[in-house]
């Protein structure tokens, strides 16, 4: 949401709400330009995984230099709804040439695009945590940073993959009225 609004005061974004997570009580929350804000996001809510290949795709096809960000909220909602109806294969297929379609878009009109992703425990190593979708949206992104919530109720942003940043680098923020704000991983401790 924070990215939207910050790309939405100057240009146009196109957000993809799978979940129905977009929130525009949030929004207020977050601007006070709140109704100029909204002019420019474009929100698609697709409720298939069909409806979310055609969403990209029509989004591929109406792009323009105006356009600041894509954001998919989540890629991998509707996909996995799709693996308990259909065949892995293919749908491990249609979810490839949706990454493809983003990452082309990114690459050759420079846009950015910001996909968020669900995650899942190991079974052998609970602290261990995977991404939905594996390898394809593993080296289908260039940057891959995970949130984790700390023990004081705060969040860390640790980077997993990019080109220019070591791994591990992290930061721990703290989600208020206004947004975000950064901040420090307090000290908690157990009696027991």
């Amino acid at each position: 949401m924070v990215s939207a609004v910050n790309f939405a005061k100057n240009k146009k974004v196109f957000y993809i709400d799978t979940e129905g997570g977009f929130s525009v009580e949030r929004l207020r929350q977050i601007t006070k330009e709140s109704d100029k804000i909204m002019k420019n996001i474009y929100i698609f809510k697709p409720t298939t995984f069909e409806e979310q290949a055609k969403v990209i795709s029509k989004i591929s096809s109406i792009i323009s230099k105006d356009v600041g960000i894509i954001i998919v909220d989540t890629i991998s909602f509707l996909y996995r709804l799709e693996l308990g109806d259909k065949d892995a294969h293919n749908t491990n297929r249609a979810l490839g040439r949706q990454i493809a379609l983003l990452a082309q878009i990114a690459r050759k009109r420079q846009i950015p695009v910001l996909i968020t992703n669900q995650v899942y425990s190991d079974f052998d190593n609970r602290e261990k945590v995977k991404i939905v979708g594996g390898d394809l949206l593993k080296y289908g992104s260039k940057c891959i940073v995970e949130l984790q919530k700390t023990p004081d109720n705060k969040r860390r942003a640790v980077v997993r993959k990019h080109r220019s940043l070591p791994e591990e680098k992290s930061i721990v923020f703290e989600i208020v009225e206004e947004g975000i704000k950064k901040s420090k991983e307090g000290k908690s401790f157990r009696i027991f």
